[in-house]
């Protein structure tokens, strides 16, 4: 099969076209032929060598995958080769104690596809019969692959973790990324309040678009201020962040009293100074949340099927010109997902 691969970490440049023989599905597994594969921050901080994990190399990155049922390996069951289909992200032992509480990403095996495992910027993958989920024709490939890890990630932060109420104005932070307009449509869908953050004049609107009901724009505004405004000084029930650094440490000054955050990420930086006399002085709460179930994805993918959540494509790139959709990323040109067209 063809692939996009890396033998070493490194630049952009380390990304490599390559013919690799075809995955054969064991035991429980899925063959699938994959169609579209978005990308995710994830796929440039492994390439870079950023997160603290071995790797199968040569590498191939991708963890958002749609495409259809290729083939099956025994004791798989109640699949027709031909289903459209998308890849759940997660990767847990099944049976194991986390799983069947359906929190799959506490699990100390956990392992996301792409990552710890070899993804989705091929023709062809194998994984799991448990992580294959059937979809419709009510969008196209590309349109499915951005949805699974950010739809996901969001999900689970916003309920499983911040416990989002009807009425509560939620701050989410970078509006124009895969898991900030998950959010803003996941959050509007709860009836929440939604401020958001982003940081052009274009990509604001795009997010009231989409349901933000008030938008900051970064650059030239000062976001805390401006949500203290917003809430006549009384700051946001919950922050939905997933950028990290100096944002993260403001973020909590956006908070009101018994106010929650929820973070997810580390683009701008893993290592942050909090004040902690802030922290118990208004009764904080900090959330780490990492991904989230197979259980909660089907929870997403149920809303999309009924047109109550939506994807976002930014740009369709094809799998021979990875290395310009990663770059692409890292300029911050995107609002939506980019996605990869395999086939």
């Amino acid at each position: 099969m063809k692939a996009v691969v890396f033998h070493e970490h490194g630049d952009v440049d380390r990304l490599q076209w390559a013919e690799l023989p075809d995955p054969q599905p064991g035991r429980g597994e899925v063959l699938v032929k994959i169609h579209a594969c978005a990308l995710n921050h994830l796929d440039i901080w492994v390439r870079l060598g950023g997160r603290p994990a071995p790797i199968p190399m040569p590498h191939i990155s991708g963890s958002d995958i749609a495409g259809t049922v290729a083939g099956m390996g025994p004791e798989v069951e109640g699949l027709e080769t031909g289903t459209r289909v998308i890849v759940a992200p997660g990767l847990a032992p099944e049976g194991g104690e986390f799983v069947l509480t359906d929190r799959d990403s506490g699990d100390p095996a956990f392992q996301i596809i792409g990552f710890q495992t070899q993804g989705g910027y091929a023709e062809y993958i194998t994984v799991p019969a448990r992580n294959i989920i059937p979809v419709s024709d009510r969008y196209s490939y590309e349109e499915w692959a951005s949805m699974p890890l950010v739809f996901l990630t969001a999900w689970h932060m916003l309920f499983a973790r911040l416990g989002l109420r009807c009425g509560e104005t939620i701050l989410v932070q970078a509006a124009g990324s895969g898991l900030g307009i998950a959010a803003i449509q996941l959050a509007k869908l709860a009836g929440a309040r939604v401020i958001t953050t982003a940081g052009s004049e274009e990509k604001l609107h795009r997010a009231r678009e989409l349901g933000a009901d008030e938008t900051i724009n970064y650059l030239t505004q000062d976001f805390v201020k401006e949500t203290l405004r917003l809430t006549n000084n009384q700051g946001v029930d919950a922050v939905f962040e997933h950028v990290g650094g100096e944002t993260f440490t403001r973020s909590l000054d956006a908070l009101k009293r018994y106010g929650r955050l929820a973070n997810c990420g580390v683009t701008a930086g893993a290592e942050v100074t909090i004040n902690l006399q802030q922290v118990f002085a208004k009764h904080l709460t900090i959330h780490g949340s990492y991904m989230g179930s197979i259980g909660e994805l089907k929870k997403v993918i149920a809303l999309a099927e009924a047109g109550k959540v939506k994807p976002v494509i930014d740009q369709i790139f094809p799998l021979k010109e990875a290395r310009a959709a990663q770059q692409r990323m890292l300029d911050r040109k995107n609002f939506g997902k980019i996605v990869l067209k395999v086939v």
